[in-house]
């Protein structure tokens, strides 16, 4: 018979748990013996891991300090935001507010507008001739995001919003993004200014960002909310637009 597996070098034991798949790693390879929880708790396999599936970037890894928090953030990291760029109309948007004419969809680049940065993005949602706001709550324990993770690592959480103006009128943006406890009470939260865009605007495209860091244990909701409209109180769609929303749980 070969050797029995706790007699191999702790170097060629971390390359074989590393083939394994990582639930399975903290689940059922971690309770065989001590050595193996040693090994599924400590830094090297979980490096090894994520340099073999390309996870550890440049900078990230050299200030992780718990590496099987980083993959599992990493590998978990997507855009929790559903139907950023209207491709479903207003479905997954609760809280609207249409005011005016309410919101509406439209192809990029849309009348008097400019296309987006990214190929990717074909559509935008634009306000009317009174405020109209919509929002969506994400639950984070749903997302796979369970709560020693955010009381006690408290990742940060990215968010992220585009606007833009058409060029013939004026409009007003703003972005309001909270992390919520249980109970839904605001433990974090980030409110732009309103940000009026003249008319005869270039109609360009803008990025407004987030982070949130530090902010305590407790979050279990992120609550993102934006809106706006026309300053020329035009009938129709003439406010402002917004696209390729975004909230991300960063490693």
């Amino acid at each position: 018979p070969g050797p029995r597996m706790e007699s191999l070098p702790e170097a060629v034991l971390i390359r074989i748990l590393a083939s394994i798949p990582a639930v399975d790693l903290v689940l059922v390879c971690r309770l065989v013996c001590c050595q193996w929880k040693n090994l599924v708790d400590g830094a090297a396999l979980w490096i090894l891991k994520c340099q073999q599936e390309g996870l550890a970037g440049a900078d990230s890894q050299e200030n992780a300090e718990n590496w099987q928090n980083f993959y599992f953030l990493s590998k978990k990291r997507k855009n929790l935001i559903r139907n950023p760029c209207g491709e479903e109309d207003l479905q997954h948007w609760g809280e609207v507010e249409n005011g005016g004419d309410g919101w509406k969809i439209e192809e990029l680049p849309g009348d008097f507008g400019k296309e987006f940065p990214s190929e990717e993005v074909h559509k935008y949602f634009v306000t009317s001739y009174e405020w109209c706001r919509k929002a969506q709550v994400i639950d984070l324990r749903a997302e796979g995001y369970w709560e020693e993770l955010m009381d006690t690592t408290q990742p940060k959480v990215a968010v992220r919003d585009w606007y833009a103006g058409r060029s013939d009128a004026g409009c007003l943006y703003e972005l309001c993004v909270k992390l919520l406890s249980e109970n839904e009470d605001v433990l974090a939260e980030y409110k732009s200014e309103t940000i009026t865009i003249p008319q005869d605007n270039d109609a360009n495209w803008t990025e407004i960002s987030h982070t949130f860091s530090d902010y305590g244990p407790g979050v279990r909701f992120v609550r993102f909310e934006h809106g706006g409209q026309d300053t020329l109180f035009w009938k129709g769609w003439y406010g402002v637009r917004v696209t390729n929303s975004s909230v991300t749980v960063e490693p």
